[in-house]
């Protein structure tokens, strides 16, 4: 895959009633990609490092690139097609063969679930990142509303009678 591309990162998870949006995307612009609940849930828990009991399927992926000396090199969001978000993962393995990069189709969410646990970077390719949506102001309204709940919600904490968190 021979494209410009520009990097980016999850910038924020907002649950929705159909999944969960993710917010992607960097200084210049952020798009909005929809995922499944479980895997937004799975890609918070990635971004934050929290301890899980049993490894999920892309901790176990994981395990496995890394028996087999395989690296997560990148993630790269390369088009939208009828409403759908087409990614790759690309992968290398050294050994004393030489050194393979592999590319493969993968949906988005598992290849961003797979770079938040692998702490790997994110790109979108030029042409889509062009082409997509600027979600900037609705995150950062998000970011406002938040920050103001967290600011009440302190405020509340200092009321008798109140458990502070």
């Amino acid at each position: 895959m021979k494209q410009e591309v520009v990097p980016v990162q999850i910038r924020g998870i907002l649950p929705a009633n159909s999944g969960v949006a993710l917010f992607v995307g960097n200084d210049e612009k952020v798009f909005v990609i929809q995922v499944e609940h479980s895997m937004g849930v799975v890609i918070d828990m990635a971004l934050r490092g929290t301890p899980k009991d049993r490894p999920l399927t892309h901790d176990l992926i994981g395990h496995v690139f890394q028996g087999f000396g395989i690296t997560v090199e990148r993630v790269v969001i390369t088009e939208l097609r009828s409403s759908t978000y087409l990614a790759r993962l690309i992968l290398k393995q050294d050994n004393e063969l030489g050194q393979k990069i592999v590319e493969l189709d993968a949906r988005p969410s598992d290849c961003l679930a797979i770079a938040a646990a692998s702490r790997r970077p994110v790109f979108v390719t030029r042409r889509l990142f062009d082409e997509v949506d600027d979600m900037s102001e609705v995150l950062q309204k998000m970011n406002e509303q938040r920050d103001k709940e967290s600011e009440e919600g302190d405020d509340e904490s200092d009321e008798p009678g109140s458990t502070p968190t």
